[in-house]
């Protein structure tokens, strides 16, 4: 067996080992991506070999924590891609002014980042008041993190240049109080916003939403889960809900993708066709 193949075994069941003993199923994942940020755990946690890190997942919950924390990805920014931002705020703010309450799910929120600035977003489109944000993630670091909304001011700083292009209509400043080189998020923009822990892999439907984000998670799933996930997402939306997607994302080839009617083809936002009904 050659170090490589030896490696990959060792991955396998270490992976193996994940799944029985905190039931997460990493095996529909794209394995080159995973690999990837396994061997990065692995390294930065000093242990030699992949293989002596089984030991201490089965008995170390705190190193299985730190462990999963790297395996679930947490890159996120305020207003990321503030092309996307103006879009939602030009053209789907007035298609969920219909609605008298909406739902919005930001499925894979990572450290909250993106759910605050969504909620900026409806905040200063007048929607506020009808709107309840479910953040969800696998990852209950990241939803701890996500619910403290605290964050380095330096770079709340840099994320302003964000919430400009994206149509902004004051300054980002206006939603946290800075103390001590950090930033914390308004308690006032938390009212409306739930965080819980949710598996996209394994979980169901929980309630009807009018919006739904899940962008820049597909990614990491191969065709089985990504199909499995956006059929979840099909099934949660109401009639004229709104699905946005990651750019580099798609329905193509999913059992849902006659479901959907394209917004914008280049931010990967889609409408639900209402369905039809066959009562007389």
């Amino acid at each position: 067996m050659s170090r490589d193949d030896l490696q990959d075994f060792e991955i396998r069941l270490l992976l193996e080992s994940l799944r029985y003993r905190y039931d997460f199923d990493f095996s529909n994942y794209v394995q080159t991506s995973l690999k990837r940020r396994l061997l990065y755990a692995i390294k930065v946690s000093g242990i030699e070999h992949v293989s002596d890190a089984i030991p201490r997942v089965l008995h170390d919950e705190d190193f299985f924590q730190k462990l999963f924390y790297i395996l679930s990805v947490t890159v996120t920014e305020f207003f990321r891609d503030p092309q996307f931002y103006k879009t939602v705020r030009e053209q789907l703010t007035p298609l969920l002014d219909k609605f008298p309450i909406i739902n919005v799910w930001h499925a894979g929120c990572a450290t909250g980042e993106e759910v605050y600035s969504m909620a900026i977003l409806l905040h200063e489109e007048g929607l506020s008041d009808r709107v309840r944000i479910y953040a969800t993630d696998i990852n209950n670091r990241s939803l701890s993190m996500a619910k403290e909304g605290v964050y380095n001011i330096d770079n709340l700083k840099d994320y302003s240049i964000n919430y400009q292009k994206s149509g902004g209509k004051g300054s980002l400043s206006d939603y946290y109080i800075a103390k001590y080189g950090l930033a914390l998020i308004d308690p006032e923009l938390k009212k409306n916003i739930l965080f819980s822990n949710f598996n996209l892999a394994t979980d169901s439907v929980f309630t009807e939403m009018h919006l739904v984000l899940c962008r820049n998670v597909l990614i990491y799933f191969d065709a089985t889960l990504q199909n499995r996930v956006l059929t979840l997402l099909n099934d949660t939306l109401v009639d004229e809900g709104l699905l946005c997607l990651g750019s580099r994302e798609s329905l193509k080839f999913s059992n849902v993708v006659n479901s959907f009617i394209p917004i914008s083809e280049k931010w990967r936002i889609f409408q639900k066709k209402p369905q039809i009904s066959n009562e007389l």
